[in-house]
């Protein structure tokens, strides 16, 4: 189950390639927008919603289609995902536990 989580997150990061992937790094260094726990965005500010939207969206395309293969929640395969996210994101990006408190 890993190792087919891990290849649709190499996935996630192509599909984000180019100018998607550094919309996301810049949107993350700026605060304006942070991982949450379940591998998904969260706006920080309301100009961001737009784009966190369209990620969002992309992502949860990922997650369902490894949860299908994988027999597992959708929800699962996001905090997966999340784990891998929190490893590869920008200094200074935030992160909201699911305590609800943002951490960087």
């Amino acid at each position: 189950m890993v190792r087919s989580i891990l290849l649709a997150l190499v996935v996630l990061f192509a599909l984000g390639g180019g100018a998607l992937a550094q919309s996301l790094d810049q949107m993350r260094s700026s605060g304006a927008v942070g991982e949450r726990y379940d591998g998904l965005l969260e706006a920080r500010e309301q100009s961001a919603e737009p784009f966190v939207a369209r990620v969002n969206a992309e992502r949860l395309k990922i997650y369902a289609d490894a949860a299908q293969k994988q027999g597992v929640s959708v929800d699962d395969v996001g905090k997966v995902y999340a784990k891998e996210i929190m490893k590869k994101a920008p200094a200074g990006t935030w992160f909201l536990g699911p305590d609800g408190n943002w951490r960087r």
